[in-house]
């Protein structure tokens, strides 16, 4: 019985891959991020994105594809304000993520695909920023952050050669970012752009 299930499974597995005529391929990403922040006052910033991933062919329609990025996401204050005798200008939240992306992608022709699948993340620094009274002041408050981050992305990508494309990929995130938020969602959101270079 043993022998039969280990034969069975030897054959669907060769079934699987050899629906597709190619093996994984690693390939590198590089674009531009634009975060925001839901809940408060607040806009979208611009950062970048850079990592790695590799593809994995399951058949011909489909491939998953799990990555490992850093991303610099966060988001601007909309307006300026005035606390007692201090005037604040331009604040901004900085934050930056080794984002770990599990994407399945579906492939509509040979060089079109649409993908969709979770994100995971892990917060490696987290930095407020913004002008008082004419002088810039930084500071790191990574301590009143949440270290992990959960999202869910969807995509699309195009394929110019074989090893040459495009991705552009919208991710809503799940998760709170504030340890200690007092009732409102302040949840990460990012559109990425990007090139991608496959080995």
């Amino acid at each position: 019985m043993k022998k039969q299930l280990l034969s069975l499974c030897i054959v669907i597995g060769t079934m699987t891959f050899a629906q597709s005529t190619d093996g994984p391929r690693f390939g590198i990403k590089v674009g531009g991020n634009l975060s925001s922040i839901s809940g408060g006052d607040t806009k979208s910033k611009v950062g970048f994105y850079a990592g790695g991933f590799v593809n994995v062919p399951i058949s011909d329609a489909f491939s998953i594809q799990p990555e490992v990025v850093y991303s610099q996401q966060g988001a601007k204050a909309k307006g300026d304000y005035e606390l007692a005798t201090y005037a604040i200008k331009n604040m901004q939240q900085n934050l930056s993520y080794i984002n770990i992306p599990l994407m399945v992608q579906y492939n509509a022709t040979p060089e079109f695909y649409l993908e969709a699948g979770p994100e995971f993340g892990l917060l490696v620094n987290a930095q407020v920023k913004g002008d008082i009274n004419g002088q810039t002041n930084k500071a790191n408050n990574k301590d009143s952050l949440k270290n992990f981050n959960f999202g869910a992305g969807i995509g699309l990508g195009y394929r110019f050669t074989q090893n040459i494309g495009v991705n552009a990929r919208y991710i809503a995130g799940i998760t709170d970012t504030l340890k200690y938020g007092l009732g409102e969602n302040s949840k990460n959101t990012n559109f990425q752009l990007g090139i991608n270079y496959l080995f």
